[in-house]
């Protein structure tokens, strides 16, 4: 139902490929300011030849300054899907949210809660069991300023990325290819994808794709499954709110003024897969328990077909 609602409003395939390159345009659009504000700093210091190093732009500004230029991009972006799919699709956003009548914000909170309390007490317990891996840094006026930023911009962020993929585009796919099985693949390969220029890559190796790109399989199959995006909405927003106030590192996306700075020297192994291979599935079947999922197999795998056309009453028959 999630997907084959799409059909109810403009579908054609060009539609989604304008959408998704103006969405593009837009968020680039949006990184313009980080970048002017890097560059007048740097012509004001004469390190204008730093502008060649990434990674030394992301970390010239003050580190609250930078996040919430960097999260501004998705903000355009978020501000272009919006005008995309009421003006170009003629779809209501809600469509592209749920099959529900209306969003169901338990579900967000739910799923919000059970990342975040996962990640603190899996963060706690190896804060104790490893304590020179970490430096508390906490700073209460920088991390009240993070704190706001954090709050406002970064569920911007990853709603974003969830109305991008496992909106927008799992249902522009799915009435491409009317299944459901190829949206999942292709949205989730696409997403992890767009992480391999993180800083992360370079430090821990190509094996991290592994992490994100089955972060995307398990936020579509939540999608999928629960026929709607509440889930992954909360639980993207809550992964992503908890890494940026509760814990940072050098070779991190998010320098920021966190509670707590990771100072070992990660290796990619094990760590990198635990969390696919066995947390990911523990928090499907919570899920699923939970909202009493069935039809799996449907559902992940099925064919997505446009609804029948209605027959046309006789004038003398109404």
């Amino acid at each position: 139902m999630y997907i084959k609602q799409a059909f109810n409003y403009l579908h054609d395939w060009w539609r989604y490929l304008v959408g998704a390159v103006v969405i593009f345009i837009a968020s680039q659009l949006g990184a313009i300011p980080l970048v002017a504000a890097v560059f007048i700093k740097m012509m004001a210091n004469g390190d204008e030849g730093l502008m060649q190093d990434e990674s030394a732009m992301l970390t010239y500004l003050d580190s609250n300054l930078t996040l919430f230029l960097m999260l501004l991009s998705f903000a355009v972006g978020m501000v272009a899907l919006y005008f995309i799919v009421r003006f170009l699709h003629r779809q209501p956003f809600r469509t592209v949210t749920t099959s529900r009548k209306k969003t169901d914000w338990g579900r967000i909170l739910f799923s919000f809660s059970l990342i975040v309390l996962v990640t603190l007490v899996l963060t706690i317990i190896d804060y104790y069991g490893n304590p020179d891996d970490y430096v508390v840094q906490f700073d209460l006026v920088p991390f009240l300023i993070l704190a706001v930023i954090a709050i406002i911009m970064i569920p911007i962020q990853t709603s974003f990325e969830e109305y991008l993929f496992r909106g927008y585009l799992m249902q522009g796919f799915g009435t491409m290819f009317k299944n459901r099985w190829l949206p999942l693949v292709l949205t989730s390969v696409i997403f992890g994808g767009l992480h391999f220029f993180n800083p992360e890559v370079d430090k821990l190796g190509p094996i991290i794709m592994v992490y994100y790109i089955g972060t995307g399989f398990l936020l579509g199959i939540m999608t999928l499954m629960d026929e709607g995006m509440e889930l992954a909405l909360g639980f993207h927003a809550g992964n992503n709110l908890i890494a940026a106030l509760l814990v940072t590192a050098d070779w991190t996306v998010f320098q920021t003024n966190s509670i707590l700075k990771d100072v070992s020297n990660p290796t990619a192994g094990f760590d990198v897969l635990l969390p696919v291979l066995v947390m990911y599935p523990i928090f499907l079947l919570i899920l699923a328990k939970k909202y009493k999922w069935s039809g799996w197999k449907e559902k992940l795998f099925g064919e997505v077909h446009p609804p029948e056309p209605q027959p046309q009453i006789p004038l003398e028959e109404q």
